[in-house]
Formats: C-alpha cells, structure tokens, sequence
C-alpha cells in the first residue's frame, strides 16, 4: 500500500526508490518480527495480505456494486438457525477422504466436521484468555481458552496479527461488541438475537445495528459458498481489489494448507470444518474446500484462518495435527497460540447465572426454592393470591404485613394480639380491643385510658368516656349507656349524700326566681365548719377586681349574664362541701364553661375522693379562680 500511494503521487505509475526500499523494509521487519515468534516462512502464505495491513482498503459500496447483478443490493445471506433441544448439542464426525473424489490430482485429506444444534444458546464467540484477551493483544492456545470458556468442542477463530496478537476484523462475543473493523471488507459470520445467522458482507452500520444485534461475530476472508454456490471468484474481487496485493491473495488461495470454515446446512445447524494439514504439503486449497463443503450439503461458508492456526479441541484435548514444531524440540508438533475461537457449549442460560436463584441445565433455568419463577428464576410467585394483598412475597415465602398471618397472609391477628405476623400481645383492659395493626386500644363504653383501665368519671359515659349525662338536677348516669335510671354503689351514694344529692337539688323549682347574692344566702354549714364567701379570699387582678369568693361570684355572674350565680354558686358551694377544707393535701379542680357555650357547669370534685373530671373550658373569671384555689392548696392542677 504505500508503494501504491507513493507511485500515485508521482502521477506517472512508477513507484519512488525511497518507497520502494521503505516498503522493502518494512516487509523485512514484518518478516523478522513474524519468524521470530515461530512462524514458518512457508505460513506466510497464509497471510491474505502480507506485508500491507489486513483487509482491502475499499468500503461496502465497492463490494455491493461489484457483486453479481442477481444478488441486487444485498451483499450477505441470512439462515434461521436450528432451534432443537434435547439430544446432544453437537456431534462431531472424522472423516478421511480423497480430495478431489477423482483425478490425477487427488489426495488423501482428513479432518471433523461437527454439527451444533440451537447454535443461539450454543455457540460462542470467545476472546484469547478470557474476556478482555484482544484489548490485551493476548495470544493463547485454543485449549486454554476453550477450559476457560467450557468448551465441549472449540475450533480457532479469526485472524490475528502474529507479531503483535491483534485481533483483526470485528468481534462481537455474547453480545458484547469487542471490536468494530471500521467497516472492513472481509467475510463475516454472525448470529443475531433472534437466533438468524448471517454470512457475507456486513456495512459497519449492519454490525452495529441494535434492532436485531449481533450476539456473535467474526471475521473471516473469503466467502467459500453462497446459496450453495462456491463463490470464491466473487470474493477475490470484494476482498481483494488493489494490483500490489493480487499476488499474495492468489497465493493464499491456492496454496494447500490445514484450513478451518464455519458454515450451515439446510436444517439451520451450524456447521465448523476442520482439514489438517501443513502448508505446501499436505491438506487443500480454498477452491478443494469450497466444492467439498458443497458436496457435503452445506449452503453457506466462510473460511477462517488456517495453517498452523488450524486447531480442534474436543471436550478439553486436541483432537487435530498440530503443523508447528515445537519451541523445545523439533521432534514433535505443538499446537500454536492463536487469537479468538469458536466454542460449542452446554445451552446458555440468560442470565448465565439464573439469577442467582437457580441452576442452568441444558440452557434452562431450573429455579431453586419455592417460590422462584420464569424463565430468569427473577419472579417472586407466593401463589394466586399473590399474600392476599396483605404481605410482600420473599424468597421464603409470605411476609405479611402488620395485622395479617398466615402462609397467605389471609388471617386477621386473633383477638388479644397485634403486629407483624401477630406476634405482640395486647394490652387492653375492661373488655378493649386493640388495633391489630398498631395495637392501640378501643376501649368499650364506661371505660377510657391508653389501656382502658379508667372508668369514667361521674357524669360522662359512653366509649372512651367521649359524651355527657344529661340527668335532671346533673345527677350522674351510668357510665356505659347514659341511662339515669341507676343505683349508685355505696361510695358514691355516700359522696351524693354528702354534696346534698344532685347537683342544685335544694334549688329545684328556684332557678328562674330572681337570685340576690348575699353573704347570708351563701354560707356553707358543713359539721363543726362555717364557711364565709367574704371569708374565702380570691384576690383578683386588673381585670376582675374582687377581693373574695363573693365577689367572684358577681364579677362571674356579670360575666357571665345569661347564666345566673345561682348555678355558679352551687358548683362552688358544693365543692366545698364535698372537699370539707382547703388543705395541702387536697387537690382540688373547679371547672366552668366559657361564655359562649351552652353548657352549663359540671360537677367538680377533690382529685383523691374521685375520679379525674373531662370537664369543659375556663372562661377567664374562672382560670383566675381556680389558679387561685390551685396555689392556695399547695397543687397542681391534673
């Protein structure tokens, strides 16, 4: 190539000494680099392109419009591939033939075809040592990769460049795009995602195309049969189109040599070829290897690199004649490291690992546990009911929510407990129940409390204690139905007697009379005690000016206007009664409604005679009262 150039230059098509000696040079360098790494001289025919870089110069349009009118635009074949499971994944055969069949000329040949079932799961594309092997330029034998790649039968791939191990055309390896040839010219094999294998001629737009993308590909030279049809005339002309190389490529043609081919027959099984040989001695030519591969029924075929590269390993040990001598001793062959190969192995499964929830046998996904599925094991599948909508499917089953048990999570918590699989006892007194989820308590009418271990307080009843008596004279009423029809147990009776039965009861039939305070009107005889209004001092503030629990009551009475002290008066006259003294030790609450309610005041009592009070509002003449009594009795106020 660059005597070519250099000559173009010049305009007149003799090429320039000094690009002629540099090109002579480099050739000689290639040469060295090549025979000192083992190579024959006799291999070098096998080297389509020596000493000019690999592959023709021209693009895809070339070998489109240079190909035979019949073919149209279409410049590759396309072949569904076999799909059979069951059975072996390949069967390899030996043969030992005469080739050709008849003739002066023929000789004996032998070598394996092996036929590969379901080639999509079965077939790969393998890089040298591993994955990364031709970013590395790394060269291996084809055993070492094929235990690698556990290879039941693995052949050598694509060509290579033997002075540095890079790998030459494109290669895509189970779906990975190793390496894109810029659109090179050679032959291509490859197997698309829906299992179509494809031989000839690819733009580089067809091998990176994601609609139906390559999972395998590899480069080859010379398309051998197309349709049936040996088509090596065809690919001298799309591989081959420059004078400085026709030379070389006819050479590689027609020189006998150990050769490999990968191609197809009629029921969409992949086929790999393998002749022995050694070059300008025994094995064939490409012209012989082509009508054998017809005589045998193959339909499509592209040659691979052959020579010393030529190798087969079945299940791990090399099955072919390796034509290298070995580096230590020349008596015996060995085979040669080489670049990329073609490996037959058990199915794939996708992903290769199922997941990590089960094993590949014969390229399905045999899922482990109970309750792995499809085709991955990647589906988590607890049964129809799916936990009832009431859990999350684990790889252990069910794991139901807070509430629910059950292998289906189907069963609400029993009753006395609550929580995740019901685990958590409740705490409920009195006949509550306990959310199932939370295990908060609902407590049933008479009670209240975190545990519904309060009854309610006299003069309110229902659940949780939430509604009022509405008993005449303010009596209280029974705790669970608001009945006022009730016998009172003795402690309470006692304390009713004592507070003179029901609130304002000595007023029934006074409580729309009139009301004048007066000290006289007022006073309290409780036992020994007499108790004063003007007695009881209640200091007020800038606000409410009085001086003692008589003017209290007026200062709430005009408050108040509507309600009349009489009402007022009484809550508090019974308070005292029912407490007897202010002492430090009583505590005491007095409540009475705002200003703007309907209610009217409620019975109050000492905090250690009864029960706590659910009480409404202050009004503010009264916070400022009750404040009072609260400090003058040394308490708080609960």
């Amino acid at each position: 190539m660059a005597a070519s150039r250099a000559a173009g230059a010049a305009g007149w098509g003799r090429p320039e000494p000094a690009a002629v000696v540099a090109a002579v040079l480099a050739a000689l360098g290639w040469l060295q680099a090549t025979c000192g790494a083992g190579t024959p001289p006799s291999d070098l025919l096998l080297q389509p392109y020596f000493p000019s870089p690999h592959g023709p110069r021209h693009n895809h349009r070339h070998v489109r419009d240079c190909q035979p009118l019949k073919y149209g635009n279409i410049t590759h074949e396309a072949w569904p591939s076999d799909n059979r499971t069951g059975g072996p994944v390949a069967t390899t055969r030996t043969f030992v033939s005469y080739i050709p069949s008849e003739g002066k000329d023929r000789k004996v040949v032998y070598g394996h075809f092996t036929f590969v079932r379901n080639p999509l799961k079965t077939f790969s594309v393998l890089e040298p040592g591993g994955t990364g092997g031709c970013q590395a330029h790394r060269r291996a034998p084809v055993e070492e990769t094929a235990r690698l790649g556990k290879c039941l039968v693995a052949q050598n791939g694509g060509y290579f460049d033997m002075g540095t191990g890079e790998c030459f055309g494109n290669v895509v390896s189970d779906g990975k795009l190793v390496r894109n040839s810029g659109g090179l010219q050679n032959a291509q094999f490859g197997i698309r995602k829906d299992g179509t294998m494809v031989f000839g001629y690819l733009s580089e737009e067809d091998v990176l195309d994601q609609a139906n993308a390559f999972v395998q590909l590899v480069s080859g030279v010379v398309w051998l049969l197309r349709n049936g049809e040996v088509y090596i005339s065809q690919s001298q002309m799309a591989e081959c189109g420059e004078t400085q190389t026709t030379g070389t490529f006819d050479k590689f043609i027609n020189v006998i040599s150990a050769r490999t081919a990968v191609g197809h027959d009629s029921q969409g099984q992949l086929v790999l070829v393998h002749v022995d040989g050694q070059t300008e001695s025994r094995g064939v030519n490409l012209w012989e290897m082509a009508e054998f591969l017809k005589q045998q029924g193959i339909i499509n075929a592209i040659n691979l690199d052959g020579g010393g590269s030529a190798t087969l390993v079945l299940n791990g040990t090399l099955a072919s004649y390796p034509s290298e001598h070995c580096s230590f001793d020349n008596m015996w062959r060995c085979p040669r490291s080489i670049s990329t190969i073609m490996c037959i192995h058990e199915p794939a499964c996708e992903p290769a690992d199922c997941s990590g929830h089960g094993d590949c046998v014969e390229g399905e996904c045999h899922c482990t546990g109970d309750f792995w599925r499809g085709p991955a094991c990647d589906i988590l599948d607890c049964g129809p009911s799916n936990c009832s909508l009431h859990g999350t499917c684990t790889d252990s089953g069910c794991l139901c929510d807070a509430g629910w048990t059950g292998s289906n999570c189907s069963e609400a918590c029993a009753s006395g407990f609550y929580g995740d699989a019901c685990t958590q006892k409740c705490q409920c007194y009195n006949g509550g129940s306990c959310d199932p989820l939370h295990g908060a308590c609902s407590c049933p009418a008479g009670y209240y409390g975190t545990s519904c271990e309060r009854e309610c307080p006299m003069g309110w009843y229902g659940p949780n204690c939430q509604q009022q008596c509405a008993c005449e004279h303010m009596c209280p009423c029974d705790r669970e139905t608001g009945s006022c029809n009730i016998t009172y147990a003795v402690a309470v009776q006692d304390q009713l007697n004592k507070a003179g039965q029901c609130l304002a009861s000595q007023n029934k039939g006074r409580s729309q009379e009139k009301f004048s305070l007066s000290e006289s009107s007022f006073g309290v005889e409780e036992a020994e005690h007499h108790i004063s209004l003007q007695d009881i001092k209640v200091p007020g503030d800038d606000r409410f000016p009085f001086q003692n629990l008589h003017d209290y009551l007026r200062t709430e009475h005009t408050h108040r206007k509507e309600a009349g002290p009489q009402v007022a008066a009484s809550v508090f006259l019974l308070t005292l009664k029912t407490c007897f003294s202010l002492q430090p030790s009583v505590k005491l609450l007095v409540l009475i409604p705002k200003e703007d309610t309907d209610q009217f005041p409620l019975p109050v009592f000492c905090q250690g005679a009864t029960a706590r009070a659910f009480l409404p509002h202050l009004s503010p003449v009264s916070e400022l009262f009750v404040n009072h009594l609260l400090v003058l009795g040394k308490t708080q106020q609960n």
